[in-house]
């Protein structure tokens, strides 16, 4: 999986690292794709399961489990580890999404 690349590519990112050992993440998984699904659907998420992918969290500096990255423009806007709630995540996107994408949701 090529990371940067994503990034660039699309306008919205949210790259959630967990794993099947870590309970918070199966949890918290489903919870945030329903989140975006119901109000951030232009936000791409992208699950990297750091069981299956040891270098790629290794190489991104993931140790512990989850870790959640926004991104948008391809510039990180937010990073959290361990502990945050849907409603800390909720707030780090309205803004940003707001200003990007309100003209495409308005259509849709």
């Amino acid at each position: 999986m090529n990371l940067p690349a994503l990034i660039q590519q699309e306008p919205a990112v949210m790259l959630l690292f967990g794993g099947a050992h870590c309970q918070v993440c199966q949890v918290i998984k489903p919870k945030i794709e329903a989140l975006l699904a119901a109000d951030f659907p232009q936000v791409k998420l992208v699950y990297v399961d750091c069981g299956e992918q040891t270098d790629l969290c290794a190489q991104e500096g993931i140790f512990s489990l989850p870790v959640v990255r926004i991104y948008f423009a391809g510039q990180l806007t937010g990073e959290w580890v361990r502990t945050f709630s849907l409603g800390q995540l909720a707030d780090a996107l309205a803004r940003p999404y707001g200003l990007m994408f309100a003209d495409a949701d308005a259509v849709e």
